[in-house]
């Protein structure tokens, strides 16, 4: 039994281990899934931070209501106290909650202007919303008749899907952008509000018939990326989802030759 166990331990050591990535929504799942993209990881490290204030001042005002309130039964006080006014007091719980805003802005401004700083994009792409699919396009590459690449994506009927694929979540075509390199995603809609949002990748952009939004990605790691569209936009709102594929980039080389020849 001995020599099974240190058989089993040496194989645990010398195995490579294998992370599986939470880039889909899971059943009765309560926190974030996995981030790809450093926006991600800010926004889950600001959560992080946010709930640790938010646990001491929870235990703190739980314990001054109770505290009150065991000594406010008249059998344990029967004479009221004659304290009017505390100065004291009174600054200790104003200042305290202040600076606490101030140690809590310091972080939060600096995420929040770093999601809306968009780097000398080396690829931009333009997401278009329809009810109910999107459209997407690649207007920095051309062939030779002049037509950019674009195709429209849309969600993957329950009775065509394959082994493995998600209901309500796969796509026909899959948005493919490279790993490690920064992105520009213009976004607009072509009739109603829409919103492009995927979790992991930490992007929920707005879609609105005649105005171009803009946000950036730089995802840090392959896979599928998986989102849906979070503006309610009529009566198929549920059935247009986003599928991000993101590959090295030898390989988005050759998906852009394919898709010029296509």
């Amino acid at each position: 039994m001995l020599k099974i166990l240190y058989f089993c331990s040496v194989i645990a050591v010398f195995t490579p281990i294998n992370l599986n990535y939470s880039d889909v929504a899971e059943n009765w799942q309560l926190g974030f899934q996995d981030p790809a993209t450093p926006i991600m990881e800010g926004i889950i490290n600001l959560h992080h931070d946010l709930m640790f204030f938010i646990c001491i001042i929870s235990i703190f005002v739980t314990w001054m209501l109770s505290r009150t309130l065991w000594h406010f039964k008249h059998n344990r006080n029967p004479e009221p106290s004659s304290l009017i006014h505390g100065t004291l007091i009174e600054m200790i719980w104003t200042i305290t909650p202040a600076f606490i805003l101030l140690i809590i802005a310091v972080p939060s401004f600096s995420l929040l202007y770093a999601m809306d700083e968009v780097i000398s994009p080396a690829i931009t792409v333009k997401t278009l919303g329809h009810q109910w699919y999107w459209s997407y396009e690649y207007s920095d590459y051309y062939n030779e008749d002049g037509e950019c690449i674009n195709f429209d994506s849309y969600m993957v009927p329950e009775e065509d899907l394959l082994l493995g694929q998600y209901r309500l979540l796969e796509v026909d075509n899959r948005m493919v952008i490279p790993i490690n390199t920064h992105i520009r995603v213009i976004v607009s809609a072509a009739d109603v509000l829409h919103s492009w949002a995927i979790p992991s990748l930490g992007v929920k952009c707005d879609a609105i018939p005649g105005r171009l939004n803009q946000t950036s990605l730089f995802v840090k790691r392959e896979g599928l990326y998986y989102g849906q569209c979070s503006e309610i936009c009529g009566i198929n709102h549920g059935f247009m989802p986003i599928v991000v594929e993101a590959v090295t980039l030898p390989n988005y080389i050759q998906w852009i030759f394919n898709k010029i020849n296509e």
